[in-house]
């Protein structure tokens, strides 16, 4: 079946967007096929022949209920299929993996509640957010200062992080890899090196590097400096990187 320019996603959520934007592709091609055969047939079998005008008609009930109920019909099956594929969407099923992202100038901190893991990179770093596949993963979402966006082009979505404001929703990565994650909303000077990944890897995979890095020191200078601009919001910039991949 073909995707539309569409991409499937790594994860169940862009799963059901692209099988949605499929519908709705299939769709319109079936309704504008349909109505430039009409179109068609009109020009051809009615076009003008000498001076005389054709027959004229009204009120053909069969064909009035026809095209007033169809679209009717049309118009509410998409917006059905829409609900439940945005009801997926926003649902936050319970889990037991909660991962609190935090975005600020110019970067990101991954911190995972109940552990000592805390992952934070900025500017010329990418920090890494591991989470384990077939799962799902709870993300509470903020910012330190000013407007961010949460993006993944293979998850086939984004997320504003607003300063202030908890957002909340659930990924569920079907497929192992590492995916480019960056800032979407223009913050400021280097919106254009906000990046980080996130590595999916099997829950085992995760367990071990959930355990390994919680024993780890987070006393390096990035996390220090990087720590004091998420709580005082003034910009810095620290030469070495605090962070597991």
């Amino acid at each position: 079946m073909p995707s539309f320019g569409a991409q499937k996603g790594v994860t169940s959520e862009s799963s059901s967007v692209f099988h949605l934007w499929q519908g709705f592709s299939i769709g319109a091609v079936v309704i504008g096929g349909f109505v430039v055969v009409i179109f068609v047939y009109a020009i051809v079998r009615f076009r003008r022949k000498g001076d005389n005008i054709p027959r004229q008609s009204q009120y053909h009930l069969p064909a009035e209920v026809a095209y007033t109920v169809v679209p009717i019909l049309v118009v509410f099956g998409l917006f059905a299929a829409t609900l439940v594929v945005e009801n997926k969407e926003v649902s936050n099923p319970k889990t037991d993996v909660i991962v609190n992202v935090n975005a600020f100038q110019w970067g990101w901190k991954f911190t995972y509640p109940g552990t000592h893991t805390s992952v934070i990179g900025q500017t010329t770093q990418a920090p890494t957010m591991v989470i384990p596949v077939n799962t799902n993963v709870h993300i509470n979402l903020t910012s330190t200062d000013v407007l961010h966006g949460f993006y993944v082009k293979e998850f086939n979505f984004s997320r504003y992080a607003l300063p202030g404001v908890l957002n909340q929703f659930t990924i569920n990565a079907v497929k192992t890899g590492t995916f480019f994650g960056q800032c979407t909303q223009l913050c400021g000077l280097y919106h254009s090196l906000m990046f980080f990944n996130v590595k999916v890897v099997t829950m085992p995979e995760y367990t071990a590097w959930l355990a390994k890095t919680s024993n780890a020191s987070t006393s390096s200078a990035a996390a220090t400096a990087t720590n004091q601009q998420t709580n005082t919001g003034v910009p810095t910039k620290p030469a070495t990187s605090q962070g597991g991949n």
